[in-house]
């Protein structure tokens, strides 16, 4: 049967040869290829053929606005003759040329710097496993010493984009701590991923009402581990400015300022856990999915100016990470991604250790062997509501004063209808909204009752 018996078809099938990279004989084919990792970037030919049949098919809907003629048409006389017809009278291949042309990335050459921790799996894997190249990006992803250091580079502009904490773009536009400065999201890196490990030497204090007078690092003010750990302490009935001391310390230095007694514990990302308990100094007290499966950690995030004066170099940037998002997403995948992330100039980790994290079967520190698949996984998606919960605990423990527009700094900021786009593009599934309901250790958040849910605690910071 031909594809342009069923109607739904008719319109897409000037714009494709097979599958959307031209490479396939069909869209399933394509599929499996992409998902093997086995879809190379796309040759300047199949390119070519891909935006003819996209400007064929615009004109073709130019001359039969009407749907039911559109389609009798094109039943009627086929792909190739109508291609042959309309190149007789429309400058297809000039029309073409300016077309792809429009979607040439202003920058090919880009910066992005990291922090080596498995939450950056994306940005980092994008580079060793071709995900940049695909996209025609020359990109360098650069190992960076500590969020502070992330933030001022990319404000400086010696990075066009960067992987930070789902926080720090919030805080960022808002101004918090300088001046404000608008950035945007349009991918979250990872969810869940994090832990919180102790030193051995507390391994019978599993009670957090015990640990009043100890030391926790974590890694920066505006982190979701700030803000998890503060819950956490919180819940459990302690006021995290009086009962315990939190230290902002760089990922990279958790182990050895455990190793050497400066702290008591931490709240980080899982491969610093896993070092921990891999050195044997430390052991898992529990995962950050047990306080609330599904929460954001870390995201790629680029400055308003970058996105509007370099579009379509953000554009192909957001097309590599949610492409390499969906790659680190397949478990068949991860023992592959730890060993692309593992060498000095990425992770600088054991491949074990790095497998520990990605697959979920680890040692607890403790002399067992637990299994989690979703202990980290990745999901692009950047929901409007992640952003209204940080929000909320900005508030709660002082960080903003005064009233704040959620919904509006929500949506400024997390580009979740642009990402939705992106991803439909790509043949992946978006939510259908921006916001959803979860659960916090039990407690329900709802995104529309910010200020409800906030008026809820017992334990925050005074006004």
């Amino acid at each position: 049967m031909s594809t342009f018996d069923d109607p739904f078809d008719s319109d897409r099938a000037l714009s494709r040869a097979g599958c959307i990279c031209g490479q396939h004989r069909s869209a399933a084919e394509h599929e499996h290829a992409t998902l093997a990792l086995r879809c190379e970037p796309v040759p300047t030919e199949s390119e070519e053929k891909r935006y003819q049949g996209v400007v064929a098919s615009a004109v073709v809907r130019a001359m039969f606005p009407r749907d039911a003629a559109r389609r009798a048409f094109l039943r009627s006389v086929g792909a190739s003759t109508a291609l042959a017809a309309i190149s007789q009278f429309f400058p297809i291949k000039a029309a073409t040329e300016a077309f792809a042309d429009a979607g040439v990335p202003e920058k090919k050459d880009l910066k992005v710097g990291f922090i080596p921790i498995t939450c950056a799996t994306p940005i980092i894997m994008a580079s060793p496993l071709g995900f940049y190249a695909k996209q025609g990006l020359n990109v360098e992803v650069v190992k960076t010493a500590g969020w502070a250091v992330i933030r001022d580079k990319t404000i400086n502009k010696e990075y066009d984009a960067a992987h930070m904490l789902a926080p720090m773009p919030i805080a960022i536009s808002l101004g918090l701590g300088a001046q404000p400065i608008p950035f945007a999201v349009p991918a979250i890196e990872n969810i869940n991923g994090q832990g919180i490990t102790l030193a051995m030497k507390h391994k019978d204090k599993r009670d957090p009402k015990d640990w009043k007078g100890m030391k926790f690092a974590i890694p920066f003010d505006y982190s979701m581990h700030n803000y998890l750990l503060r819950y956490y302490l919180a819940e459990h009935g302690l006021d995290p400015d009086t009962d315990v001391q939190l230290r902002s310390v760089p990922p990279p230095e958790m182990v050895a300022n455990l190793r050497a007694d400066n702290i008591d514990g931490f709240l980080a990302p899982d491969n610093i856990c896993q070092r921990a308990i891999y050195d044997g100094v430390g052991f898992l007290h529990i995962l950050s999915k047990e306080i609330w499966d599904g929460h954001p950690c870390c995201s790629f995030a680029a400055s308003k100016e970058f996105i509007t004066g370099s579009p379509n170099s953000f554009a192909a940037l957001t097309r590599a990470i949610v492409d390499a998002t969906a790659y680190a997403s397949k478990a068949e995948n991860r023992k592959q991604i730890a060993e692309a992330i593992a060498p000095a100039n990425y992770l600088n980790a054991p491949v074990t250790v790095l497998e520990q994290v990605l697959t979920g079967t680890y040692a607890d520190g403790l002399g067992g062997i637990k299994t989690d698949a979703k202990r980290v996984d990745f999901d692009p998606f950047p929901w409007q509501s992640f952003a209204v919960w940080m929000l909320t605990q900005m508030k709660r423990w002082g960080q903003i004063k005064g009233d704040v527009d959620y919904k509006q700094v929500a949506e400024q900021v997390y580009l979740a209808t642009d990402t939705g786009k992106v991803m439909t593009e790509m043949g992946l599934s978006p939510p259908s909204s921006s916001y959803k309901s979860f659960s916090v250790m039990g407690k329900t958040f709802d995104p529309t009752k910010p200020d409800d849910y906030l008026a809820g605690f017992k334990i925050r910071k005074a006004s």
